[in-house]
C-alpha cells in the first residue's frame, strides 16, 4: 500500500499544496487530476521520493520511504517527461541499462518485443542522439513492458506522443498489471478507456 499522510509542497515560495492525504492499494489505477499549475507532477514526485515535502510524508507498506529508500525504489518505478536516456546508447542498449541499475536483467529479445509494442522496431540500432523527442520518450515507455514485477508504477503523461494503437495497447497493460496486484498512480490529459475502475484523485480538491 502506498499512503500519503499531511503532504505538503512549496515551490520557491508558493505554496502548491498542503495537507493532501492519499492512500493506494494493490489493483488500484489512480488518476492525479486538477488544472493545470496545482502541482499534479510535483506531486508525482514527492511520491517517488524524488522531492521532499515541506510537511508530512509518504509510506510504503508501512515504512517512509525516507527511512526505506532502497526497498523503496526497488519496488517502483517512476516515468516523467524526461525519458533520461544515454545519447551514446541505442534504445536496447538503454533499455538494458535502465534495467541493471534497478538490479534487474533484460535480455535482447524482451527488450525488442517492448520496443515493437512501443513502435519503435525501425529505430532499434540507432543512437538515442538522433531520436525525435516523441520516440526518445517511447524509449521511457517500453520500460514498462519489462517491469512486470514491479508493484507501483507512477506515470506522468504516459500516453503523450503515443499512436492510437499504441495508447490502445498501453491501457491494456496497465489494465493488466493492476489485474495482477499492481499499482498505477499517473497524470493524463486523454480521455483512455480502461477496464479497470479508474479513480480520480483531484488535488485541486484534496488540498487545502
Amino acid at each position: 500500500m502506498l499512503e500519503v499522510t499531511e503532504l505538503a509542497c512549496l515551490r520557491g515560495d508558493r505554496l502548491l499544496f498542503a495537507d493532501v492525504n492519499l492512500t493506494v492499494s494493490p489493483g488500484e489505477l489512480v488518476r492525479i487530476g486538477g488544472p493545470n499549475g496545482v502541482g499534479k507532477t510535483s506531486l508525482l514526485r514527492l511520491l517517488c521520493g524524488l522531492s521532499m515535502p515541506e510537511h508530512g510524508h509518504v509510506s510504503w507498506k508501512g515504512e517512509r520511504i525516507d527511512r526505506a529508500r532502497d526497498a523503496f525504489h526497488r519496488d517502483m518505478l517512476y516515468l516523467g517527461h524526461s525519458a533520461a536516456l544515454n545519447d551514446l546508447l541505442t534504445p536496447i542498449e538503454n533499455l538494458r541499462f535502465a534495467a541493471a541499475t534497478h538490479g534487474r536483467s533484460a535480455d535482447e529479445a524482451a527488450c525488442d518485443a517492448a520496443l515493437e509494442r512501443i513502435g519503435l522496431t525501425l529505430q532499434r540500432d540507432l543512437p538515442a542522439k538522433v531520436l525525435s523527442q516523441g520516440q526518445r520518450r517511447r524509449v521511457g515507455l517500453s520500460r514498462l513492458y519489462l517491469s512486470e514485477e514491479v508493484p507501483l508504477w507512477v506515470l506522468d503523461e504516459p500516453f503523450v506522443a503515443l499512436d492510437v494503437g499504441a495508447v490502445r495497447d498501453l491501457a491494456e497493460w496497465l489494465d493488466t498489471h493492476c489485474a495482477q496486484g499492481g499499482m498505477v498512480v499517473m497524470t493524463t490529459h486523454q480521455d483512455v478507456p480502461f477496464k479497470t475502475p479508474l479513480r480520480v484523485f483531484d488535488l485541486a480538491e484534496a488540498a487545502c
